[in-house]
């Protein structure tokens, strides 16, 4: 089966009640950016509203249930593949705690945005820096 050369992803910068951020770990063994902390999300299906794939994804990955609030920011790159990618980012409110990770990752953390621009890829430093600008404290 063939790639198609232009995919859309969405990532969920979930935030809980405690003002923390939920990131987790990739595999060390994953084909792409292996062992990095992130932000859990996804590819969209072929004309898969955002708001209802983020959803999914979310689910999938950590068996969270959210809130999506507000778009965040919008990535344009190019995978080492060649894939053309756009990826959206969401302020999301989180409606649980309680993390059920997929093989997709192998830990999880809420931690504080502070500690957090230390351990993220750094893909998402921009994230915490317009979160905690125009967002915190407001959620």
């Amino acid at each position: 089966m063939t790639q198609d050369p232009f995919a859309v992803t969405v990532k969920a910068f979930v935030v809980n009640a405690q003002n923390k951020l939920l990131l987790v770990k990739r595999p060390e063994t994953a084909v792409h950016k292996s062992g990095v902390w992130e932000i859990p999300g996804g590819r969209l299906s072929m004309g898969e509203n955002p708001f209802d794939g983020l959803k999914r994804e979310v689910l999938e990955e950590v068996g969270l249930d959210i809130e999506v609030l507000n778009p965040l920011k919008v990535h344009h790159f190019t995978r080492q593949d060649g894939q053309k990618i756009t990826m959206i980012v969401f302020v999301c409110k989180a409606l649980s705690e309680n993390v059920k990770l997929s093989s997709e990752h192998t830990v999880h953390k809420w931690i504080g945005f502070d500690e957090a621009k230390f351990i993220v890829v750094p893909d998402f430093l921009e994230e915490i820096k317009l979160y905690q600008k125009f967002f915190q404290g407001k959620i």
